[in-house]
């Protein structure tokens, strides 16, 4: 399809990338029901492995079945789907490009309580390559006593992704020498996508921020500024202008399970605020399967409204 002026627009803001790597951008942004308009809609099932497979796929069963997970992501139009290397190698065969696939490049399990909380690299870049895919995912937890290994790791796949023509989707959760609501602070999710945005990512995966501010630095900063924080699009307003104002494409996670009213209640405001679009796993592939499509696609018309 013919980008439209929006795709291109996007794309613009990326120069230095070479012709490969943003066509697979373009190829994201020109995917599923949302093609053309400059948002996305991702299906992300690495919960398996963060967090096990009854928290996980209890709540819903035939989520157990890597194929569930596809074939769900294609049913609602998403723009692409991203998991683990596993769940990957048991689909990419039988698509064939069907969807746009996302390499999650690295993961933790919830075994371990660590101080310094760091996903271990399980596959690479070339699994990406050999397995068709589009993107490859990647997750740092700034505010980590590991952040500088991983923010290390990350520049050596950022830089053989382009290589390959492939451009990064990064996970970014700040948490370690964070108190637990700072997790979620303004100030904080601001600068994880500062930080993310620095470090090269095309598009860039942060959880909604919370109308709390973490560092009396920037307390002092945003009250100086007088940066609005009070509602959900306020702060999301904030994140997106952090990454460069808003010349790098920022969508947010939809975090734990909710109800369906106050989930979309989130997704209006994220996309009151600027937000590029929502990345949704748990509240989607948790709930029965025609429940799952319709949430989606609700989900989907929200981002494509004025």
């Amino acid at each position: 399809m013919a980008h439209t002026d929006r795709v291109k627009q996007i794309l613009s803001w990326y120069p230095s990338d070479n012709p490969g790597t943003l066509t697979n951008l373009a190829r994201l942004l020109n995917s599923g029901t949302l093609a053309g308009t400059g948002k996305l809609v991702i299906l992300p099932v690495d919960q398996g492995f963060e967090h096990g497979p009854a928290r996980s796929f209890g709540p819903n069963p035939a989520g157990y079945d890597p194929d569930y997970h596809a074939q769900l992501a294609i049913e609602s139009g998403c723009n692409a789907y991203a998991a683990p290397l596993g769940f990957l190698e048991a689909v990419a065969g039988k698509l064939q490009g069907e969807i746009p696939l996302i390499l999650k490049v690295n993961n933790s399990d919830s075994l371990a309580k660590t101080a310094a909380p760091m996903s271990a690299v399980t596959s690479s870049v070339k699994d990406a390559v050999r397995l068709g895919c589009t993107a490859v995912g990647y997750t740092i937890y700034p505010g980590s006593a590991a952040r500088n290994e991983q923010y290390e790791d990350l520049r050596d796949i950022i830089a053989e992704a382009k290589s390959y023509g492939l451009p990064t989707v990064l996970w970014a959760y700040p948490r370690g020498a964070l108190s637990k609501e700072g997790e979620l602070a303004i100030d904080v999710v601001a600068y994880a996508a500062q930080i993310s945005a620095q470090l090269g990512a095309h598009i860039i995966k942060v959880k909604p921020p919370s109308d709390f501010l973490e560092q009396p630095e920037a307390k002092k900063a945003f009250e100086k500024a007088n940066i609005p924080t009070k509602t959900l699009a306020d702060r999301v307003r904030e994140v997106v202008r952090s990454a460069f104002n808003g010349k790098r494409i920022v969508i947010f996670s939809g975090g734990e399970a909710k109800e369906t009213a106050a989930l979309m209640d989130d997704i209006k405001q994220i996309h009151q605020g600027g937000g590029f679009g929502s990345i949704m796993g748990r509240n989607a592939f948790q709930r029965p399967h025609g429940e799952s499509v319709k949430l989606l696609k609700d989900v989907m018309n929200i981002f494509a409204s004025k």
